[in-house]
């Protein structure tokens, strides 16, 4: 697994929470809801990192 691709996926998961919680603050509901969305796109890239290593594990 590259470990550059989860380095990326953690920093899209703490900019999520952070404008997450920055629409919390200033009671932007897009601001809350692009944050969710980048948190949930955090899993899915870990997820296929999960994924490409459990393939490469079977390969070996």
């Amino acid at each position: 697994m590259s470990l550059e691709e989860r380095a990326k996926a953690a920093a899209k998961n703490v900019e999520g929470k952070i404008q997450e919680a920055a629409g919390h603050v200033t009671g932007d509901p897009k601001d809350k809801t692009e944050g969710k969305g980048k948190q949930a796109e955090s899993e899915v890239r870990h997820s296929v990192e999960d994924v490409k290593d459990n393939v490469k594990k079977a390969l070996d």
